[in-house]
């Protein structure tokens, strides 16, 4: 059920487990790559979030069967021979999925429409990079008011250098150089934690994937595909939400479910400003009983500090004693949560120049993409519109140690990207109920 609005009042320190599933952006790519087998793909691990029913919804319009098993957590994708070619426009804005079932359609297809992109509001995060590797392995895209329509034979390999490494666009050329003919090179490529989870899903189902030092996959198209059965890693943005959560209330929450190999820079970078940690093969705990100290923080692509991770850092940042910075090199616009922090009394000053870390590509912009932060802050209650995922999370937990009760509006963006979090965070002792 998606809550119009939460009432959150502070109740202490929150303690307690939290076991998480896979990702979003994990578990919905692997179903648009699941497109691309003769059979059907089981996927495991799977939230319970907005993006995986929107994913679900897609595929179904387009002629592919879906089944959901909430309950196990498992979902099972088997394409039908009729696969149809245009998503519908009545999924535009909805998430960033249709971009990349462009390839696995030109396979099946020979062509596809899809609408515009969505997807929080967190920055440009353009569809030429996308247009120009689909140009490159042979495709016909033609922009449109209300979309994209790509047409293509055989998509045959290329040589392909990414601009920046993007996560989405090294996701687009290994979903459409699975099936190409010949082989392609891909250079500057993301290699998050997600898009290696996804080349080997891929390689799972027969696909001939390597991955070089320097950024560089080299994918060798085959003629086929088979379905393939996964289980996701934990979702590493939970696990370290849920972390930061029991340390900015003074508590200590143990998260099961995430492997400690996909947090290494996030439990650095924690571990500097106070938190000690528990870990083991089970789960990892964090706690702070000497108090949090002040750090400067530059988020950056894999394996840097995750821009996921900076939302519920900068709550953590005005708990700590002292003046620390955070300065987004990935994308320009994340920081739009914070005037709902400082509406709570948070001190934080926002600039357009580069603090923190060394001149990123926003240097020289307009992007307001650096923070100044100003601990310990005393936060308020107050009335909060939630403008996306992650600000949603960061506004419950400065709800959480604020002076008075908050009401949340808007909170289905943070039900869209987060498993159960209302479940989540009462079972770790917040006061959290459902108001219309």
């Amino acid at each position: 059920m998606v809550a119009a609005s939460w009432s959150v009042n502070p109740s202490g320190p929150l303690r307690g487990d939290v076991f998480v599933r896979g990702s979003k952006n994990a578990v919905t790519k692997h179903m648009v790559a699941a497109l691309l087998g003769e059979g059907p793909s089981v996927i495991r691990g799977v939230p319970e979030v907005g993006d995986v029913a929107i994913t679900a919804d897609i595929l179904r319009s387009l002629g592919v069967g879906v089944e959901h098993d909430e309950a196990a957590g498992a979902i099972t994708v088997e394409p039908h021979e009729a696969v149809t070619a245009d998503v519908p426009l009545s999924f535009s804005g909805l998430n960033r999925i249709p971009i990349l079932l462009l390839g696995p359609l030109l396979h099946r297809t020979g062509k596809a429409f899809v609408p515009l992109v969505g997807g929080d509001q967190i920055g440009r995060r353009p569809v030429d990079f996308h247009i120009e590797a689909l140009s490159a392995l042979g495709a016909t895209i033609e922009e449109r008011p209300d979309g994209l329509l790509a047409t293509a034979g055989r998509l045959r390999g290329a040589k392909i250098e990414l601009p920046y490494p993007s996560v989405g666009a090294t996701e687009t050329v290994l979903l459409s150089a699975a099936l190409a003919e010949g082989r392609t090179v891909l250079r500057n490529a993301a290699t998050e934690p997600e898009v290696i989870e996804l080349a080997l899903f891929l390689q799972r189902m027969g696909a001939r994937i390597e991955l070089s030092p320097g950024r560089k996959f080299t994918i060798d198209g085959v003629s086929s595909l088979r379905g393939a059965e996964t289980s996701l890693a934990g979702d590493r943005n939970e696990a370290v939400s849920y972390l930061v959560a029991g340390l900015v209330t003074g508590g200590e929450v143990r998260v099961h479910g995430c492997a400690q190999d996909r947090l290494v820079t996030a439990i650095t970078t924690l571990h500097r400003m106070g938190a000690r940690f528990h870990i083991t093969d089970d789960y990892i705990q964090a706690s702070a009983p000497d108090g949090l100290c002040p750090a400067a923080v530059q988020t950056d692509t894999h394996p840097g500090f995750m821009t996921d991770w900076q939302t519920p850092l900068v709550v953590l940042m005005t708990q700590a004693d002292g003046m620390s910075v955070l300065h987004e090199t990935v994308y320009e616009d994340r920081l739009v949560y914070v005037p709902a922090l400082q509406e709570m009394g948070a001190e934080i000053e926002l600039f357009s120049t580069c603090l923190g870390g060394e001149s990123c590509r926003f240097h020289d912009t307009n992007a307001v993409h650096s923070a100044i932060v100003k601990g310990v802050s005393k936060l308020r209650g107050a009335d909060v519109t939630v403008p996306d995922v992650r600000a949603g999370f960061s506004s419950v937990i400065a709800a959480a140690i604020a002076d008075g009760p908050s009401v949340l509006r808007d909170i289905h963006h943070l039900e869209r990207g987060y498993h159960r979090p209302l479940e989540q965070f009462a079972n770790l002792g917040l006061s959290i109920a459902v108001t219309s």
